[in-house]
């Protein structure tokens, strides 16, 4: 099955802007119905909206913090109710609070886990009932290489991200014989705005580390996370690296 047909409904957390906005695109433009998330960008998810509707797409906007339990169910319940039901959930909302261990704040840690991977395990598991009820389900957590290789500064962030590949693969196990794929996205570098907040000098390291040499579009790491929920019946549990090749397994 794919959701190239208008039958199928997608969310994507942390859509309003940047990578999450790129797989909203990608995925109405090849039929999906989506639900756009956001917290605090309330414009900017309004934009996207009236974007994919203009190219008749069906879209709804709904305002969820994802790392707070009765957020995210807000979040699935009105999904539900526009549209009976989610066949794909792109967990991609995350925040960034970056300092070297020994400045790090409690707060800071406790933030991004808690949007980072706490809203994983609270949409997933809030959405997977009525995926299994169908036997049919879709799932991409989106990590980051940071969680694969680590980084100074990130351990907050990194931390996050490796535990979701974890729960990726437990989950993937758990799911199969529903027929729900479970797979994490790993991206490098992509030139959205947590990277444009990068140094000049920081940049300029990191492509140096890239041997590709540049950083991704958001729209080619969309790509990939369409073919896994689109294409990909067969792949499960599998941590799919797009990163220009700065981490290979």
């Amino acid at each position: 099955m794919s959701c190239l047909t208008e039958d199928k409904v997608a969310i994507v957390t942390g859509s309003s802007r940047g990578l999450g906005a790129a797989i909203i695109h990608e995925l109405a433009a090849h039929g999906c119905s989506v639900v756009i998330n956001y917290n605090q960008s309330k414009e900017a998810a309004e934009t996207l909206q009236r974007e994919v509707s203009s190219q008749e797409a069906k879209a709804i906007v709904v305002q969820a913090d994802v790392g707070r339990r009765e957020e995210a169910k807000r979040l699935i319940d009105e999904a539900l109710q526009a549209f009976g039901h989610v066949d794909i959930l792109v967990n991609n909302a995350g925040i960034n609070r970056d300092r070297i261990l020994r400045r790090l704040k409690p707060e800071d840690w406790e933030e991004v886990i808690t949007t980072n991977l706490n809203g994983v395990y609270h949409c997933t598991s809030l959405v997977i009932p009525q995926m299994m009820e169908r036997r049919y389900g879709r799932i991409v957590n989106v990590s980051s290489t940071i969680g694969q290789m680590g980084n100074i500064g990130q351990s907050n962030y990194a931390a996050a991200k490796a535990g979701i590949v974890g729960f990726t693969k437990a989950i993937a196990q758990e799911l199969a014989r529903f027929n729900i794929t479970v797979n994490a996205l790993c991206p490098g570098f992509i030139e959205t705005e947590m990277v444009s907040g990068l140094s000049e000098e920081a940049r300029q390291t990191w492509l140096a580390r890239i041997p590709l040499g540049r950083f991704a579009e958001p729209k080619e790491v969309a790509h990939v996370c369409r073919f896994l929920v689109a294409e990909g019946d067969y792949i499960t549990g599998a941590q799919i690296n797009v990163n220009g090749g700065i981490f290979m397994q």
